[in-house]
């Protein structure tokens, strides 16, 4: 059975844990390594590895204590190693659509649409058949997966608050056109949701809400009315 654990999830930080019960992966190391061990008791035992979505300072600004302080190996795309420039000893390149074992964890990584160096999605499946889904970062998915039974998904802005905050020049146009072409609006995440629910579907994890374009109550209810299973708000 899988554990998910967030331990920050937005512009000002990224950090996961995902645990199967035999193997620990870690997700993004955007948030205080410190911090993480605290959460964690100090107990790094059983992480297999650590992914790496793309190299943007909210989701990798510890990489080099990570390397630094612990043992544990980097996994991600070609082009976000060489843009953390992970040395070549401590880094595994994912390569798009290839399966790679992480402890015991079969992980695959695919393209997303984002404006980093080669950012990626992740699908992490274990010994009992689950199958979890990461997504952050990124404005659209070309992908269709079966039988996933846990959703780690972005939901970042609402469209209708975005817009009503540049009538009201909280927020400038530039912005504004940034977000839309670099994260998952809503209902986009609603779309990609439900094109992905299947009868063996868990839970859901909403990730990455911004602070000041998204409304968490709305989303969660929302998500859960679609889906019919417990949704989480990362």
């Amino acid at each position: 059975m899988i554990n998910i654990k967030s331990f920050g999830s937005g512009s000002a930080g990224n950090a996961y844990l995902i645990d199967d019960g035999i193997s620990q992966v870690l997700i993004e190391c955007g948030i205080k390594l410190e911090l993480v061990k605290q959460k964690m008791m100090f107990d790094f035992r059983r992480v297999a590895g650590m992914c790496i979505s793309h190299e943007h300072g909210d989701h990798s600004k510890e990489i080099k204590k990570v390397l630094n302080t612990t043992s544990i190996d980097i996994f991600a795309s070609k082009g976000t190693l060489n843009a953390l420039s992970v040395p070549n000893h401590r880094a595994t390149v994912l390569e798009i659509g290839k399966s790679v074992q992480i402890g015991s964890w079969a992980v695959t990584s695919f393209d997303v649409n984002h404006d980093a160096a080669e950012p990626t999605g992740f699908l992490f499946k274990n010994q009992l058949g689950e199958q979890l889904l990461f997504v952050t970062d990124t404005y659209y998915v070309k992908y269709k997966f079966k039988g996933i039974t846990h959703m780690m998904i972005e939901a970042n802005y609402s469209l209708d608050i975005i817009r009503k905050k540049v009538e009201e020049n909280e927020v400038a146009q530039y912005l504004k056109n940034r977000i839309l072409t670099s994260h998952f609006e809503f209902e986009n995440s609603k779309e990609f949701i439900k094109v992905n629910t299947s009868n063996q579907l868990q839970e859901v994890w909403l990730l990455h809400l911004s602070d000041s374009n998204s409304d968490e109550e709305l989303f969660k209810r929302e998500v859960q009315e679609l889906t019919g299973v417990p949704v989480y708000i990362a």
